[in-house]
């Protein structure tokens, strides 16, 4: 781990955009498509944040698109780190819509992504160690080496019983 430590509230990133025609699909609605995009972006920002490097996108955990945004409300997307481990960060991302004439806001999705630091001959650089300060952002944290975990073992890049955070789960 680096010797060198940030907080999470360093990484957080907001984007809002009016959800407008040419992003929504036949049924009025954002595409599944520009919020994946959008997500990866913000994401990366907030990678690029904590760690001042360039950064890759090295996995998306699932995305389940739980309430459709249609035409006309603002989507806002937050974005922070949860963990950094040696190289990776772990970004947790909540898309909310709102709206406004009728003064209604709901939570669309969230997701993880992982990114790698990386230098200018994209090999992966040390980041820091994340500083959870928050209720919530330190049940984020402690959740983060399982989920790290899990996706390494579905990757095939670690052995199930190697897991020592999933045991529970496979054995």
């Amino acid at each position: 781990m680096s010797e060198i430590k940030k907080p999470v509230k360093e990484s957080i990133v907001h984007k809002s955009e009016i959800l407008l025609p040419n992003d929504t699909n036949p049924l009025n609605n954002l595409m599944g498509g520009k919020l994946m995009h959008w997500m990866d972006i913000i994401a990366a920002i907030s990678a690029q944040k904590f760690c001042n490097q360039h950064v890759v996108t090295a996995s998306v955990d699932n995305i389940s698109f739980q309430n459709p945004i249609p035409l006309g409300h603002v989507v806002t997307l937050t974005a922070k780190v949860t963990r950094a481990f040696t190289t990776s960060m772990e970004i947790y991302i909540v898309v909310t819509a709102e709206d406004i004439p009728n003064n209604t806001k709901y939570v669309s999705n969230s997701a993880f992504f992982t990114f790698v630091a990386v230098d200018k001959n994209n090999k992966p650089m040390p980041v820091p160690e994340a500083i959870p300060e928050t209720e919530e952002e330190i049940k984020l944290y402690e959740g983060a080496l399982r989920r790290r975990q899990l996706r390494l073992v579905l990757a095939g890049r670690m052995r199930p019983e190697d897991a020592t955070e999933l045991k529970s789960i496979f054995f």
